[in-house]
C-alpha cells in the first residue's frame, strides 16, 4: 500500500518568456522507508542478545514514560510525538543492553521539547521521570507487572 502525492505545476517567469516547470510525484510507501530492511530485522539489543519480545517492551515502556512525562511537563503533544521518534531512531543504532532506556527517554523528551520550540528545563525533567519512576515502584507491588494507567503517575 503506498500513497503518492502530487505537487502542482509551477510556473517560472525568465524575463517575459514563461517556463512551465512539471515536477514529478512523491511516493510514500513501506519500500521507500527511511532505514533499509537489514537495520529492521537485527537491531544493536538483538546483536547484543536480547530477544524481539523483551525489546518491543522496552521500547512500548519508553514511549509510555516518554508520553506520562510530557503530561507531567505540560509539553504539547508534538513535542512528546518527536520525543517518542528520537527514542525508537536511536535504539536503531544503539544497543538497549548498553545504553539506559529510562536516561535516553529522559534525553529524548528533553531534546523534544527544545525542538518543538517548547523548552523545559533539564532538573523539571529529571525530577519529573524521577517522579514516575516511584510511582511505579509504589504500585509494581500492588500491581504484579499490569499495565498501570496513565492517571496513576499524575
Amino acid at each position: 500500500m503506498y500513497v503518492e502525492f502530487s505537487i502542482a505545476k509551477e510556473m517560472a517567469s525568465k524575463d517575459t518568456k514563461k517556463k512551465e516547470y512539471d515536477y514529478d510525484r512523491i511516493l510514500i510507501s513501506l519500500e521507500n522507508s527511511i532505514l533499509p530492511s537489514e537495520k529492521l530485522d537485527e537491531t544493536p539489543s538483538m546483536k547484543d542478545g536480547l530477544d524481539r519480545d523483551t525489546e518491543n517492551d522496552l521500547r512500548s515502556f519508553a514511549c509510555e514514560m516518554i508520553q506520562v512525562a510530557g503530561i507531567l511537563l505540560k509539553v504539547p503533544q508534538v513535542a512528546m510525538a518527536t520525543g517518542q521518534v528520537l527514542l525508537q531512531r536511536y535504539y536503531f543504532s544503539k544497543s538497549m543492553v548498553k545504553h539506559d532506556i529510562e536516561i535516553s527517554a529522559m534525553a529524548a523528551i528533553f531534546l523534544a521539547a527544545k525542538i518543538e520550540e517548547s523548552p523545559r528545563r533539564i532538573r523539571d525533567v529529571v525530577n519529573v521521570c524521577h517522579h514516575i519512576k516511584q510511582r511505579m515502584l509504589q504500585n509494581s507491588n500492588k500491581m504484579a507487572m499490569k499495565s498501570i494507567p496513565l492517571q496513576v503517575y499524575c
